[in-house]
């Protein structure tokens, strides 16, 4: 179960991070990996997007919603390996 925990999280900031080096580049938004990369990560960025605009045209939020993955993750292990 914590492994699988584990994964999931690290999957879900993989892909962020994809999401991330795709705005660098141009890409076509229609391609079928590219929109499940955006299906994923658009429910995630979105929000923090709306509390946290951008800094200088720098969007932040990747690395806001990595932080708090990361948090939530070590708070969802520590409770599991608590039992």
């Amino acid at each position: 179960m914590i492994s699988i925990i584990n994964i999931t999280f690290q999957v879900l900031m993989m892909v962020i991070f994809i999401r991330v080096i795709l705005s660098w580049f141009p890409h076509n938004p229609y391609n079928p990996l590219i929109k499940i990369i955006y299906q994923i990560s658009n429910p995630i960025l979105n929000p923090v997007r709306n509390i946290i605009p951008p800094i200088g045209g720098l969007d932040i939020s990747p690395i806001v919603v990595i932080f708090i993955i990361q948090i939530i993750k070590n708070i969802i292990l520590k409770f599991l390996l608590s039992f």
